[in-house]
């Protein structure tokens, strides 16, 4: 049991069903980016005792008993490994690796997110032993609530009218969320812009990773309700951009993390503070993601320019939200071409920035 904090807040963090805090308000499901679908399939549980800002250690048994005839918490179940990397045993890149997943979920409420070990043996659960051992015996679930498209138990037998009728069998009321689509009348949709996905789709993990594949950054801000971020600690590189003055921010990423298409982008950059309540301060920016071919590089590297800021950043973590795709990563003749181009990029994504509402 992990207890996550930052700026005053907690989420609790379970790798196992032990010394949860109960009973509680289930949101089930894999939760991977966090995106608009999943954050109405979450709404239905948060707040559901009542408003409890901050869970900062477990209490006492016989407190604890008292709080929990008075509280429900809010509780985010979903799986660890992913269980299509436990199927296919690939590794599977993420939209929000863990310390991102508890950002959101933060920001929305969760009071706990429950990490359930997907296994053989919880894998070869029927969906009567899963609601019967997990949902009950080990939750103690007074609420839950599912998007339409979940499946569970063995072979994914179980679907959510399934769960609902065998949770009522335990008095637990299911809620079934219906599949969201992006609409042109979505209060998230930013006045500034009329890009909107073709054709109203769902709103799914699986479009929002190819949207970023495609370097389509707004739609895919536009299904997750958010910018996109990364999310990282400043480590030394190769400090070639010194040398063409244009210094640059190496960011470490979670090996989990999922990279969007090769290029150049405008950015945001936040610096993450250890501190509570210490808002951090905005900083614009260029960011290049790739293999840096023009010096010959052999790998792919996550670096970040600030405009109109010197300091030192080394092992400082830095949140760097995606706003415009620019252009793609190229080959130069020469590191004159190449700041030549930077220098335009920079000229470009300021231009993006100043006029972003």
């Amino acid at each position: 049991m992990l207890n996550l904090s930052q700026n005053g807040c907690s989420v609790w963090v379970a790798s196992s069903t032990e010394g949860l805090l109960t009973p509680t308000a289930v949101a089930l499901g894999k939760f991977d980016g966090v995106h608009l679908g999943h954050q109405r399939v979450i709404e239905p549980v948060l707040h559901a005792g009542g408003q409890l800002s901050v869970v900062t250690s477990l209490q006492s048994n016989e407190n604890q008993q008292l709080t929990n005839q008075q509280y429900t918490y809010s509780t985010v179940v979903t799986f660890d490994p992913h269980p299509h990397e436990f199927f296919t045993g690939q590794p599977r890149t993420l939209l929000t690796p863990l310390d991102e997943k508890v950002q959101q979920l933060r920001s929305l409420g969760v009071e706990q997110l429950v990490l359930l070990p997907f296994d053989k043996e919880l894998s070869a659960l029927t969906p009567e032993e899963f609601v019967e051992k997990i949902l009950v015996q080990q939750l103690q679930c007074q609420r839950i609530s599912i998007g339409e498209d979940f499946c569970f138990g063995k072979k994914r037998s179980g679907t959510a009218k399934d769960l609902q009728l065998l949770a009522a069998k335990y008095n637990i009321p299911v809620i079934i969320v219906p599949l969201q689509s992006y609409t042109a009348d979505s209060p998230t949709q930013s006045s500034c812009t009329s890009t909107t996905p073709s054709q109203d789709p769902r709103i799914s993990t699986s479009l929002i990773r190819q949207t970023l594949e495609d370097g389509d950054i707004e739609n895919a801000n536009l299904l997750l309700g958010r910018s996109y971020s990364l999310l990282g600690v400043v480590v030394q590189g190769q400090q070639l951009g010194r040398t063409i003055g244009f210094p640059t921010a190496n960011l470490q990423l979670p090996k989990e993390k999922f990279l969007p298409r090769q290029g150049v982008y405008a950015v945001r950059v936040f610096t993450v503070s250890e501190i509570p309540d210490v808002s951090p301060s905005e900083i614009l920016g260029v960011m290049n993601i790739g293999n840096r071919p023009t010096v010959n590089g052999v790998s792919a590297s996550v670096e970040v320019h600030l405009f109109d800021w010197s300091g030192d950043l080394y092992g400082k973590k830095l949140a760097v939200e995606l706003v415009k795709f620019l252009r793609p990563e190229q080959k130069f003749p020469s590191l004159e071409a190449l700041k030549t181009q930077i220098q335009l990029d920079c000229l470009a994504a300021r231009q993006v920035l100043s006029t972003e509402c």
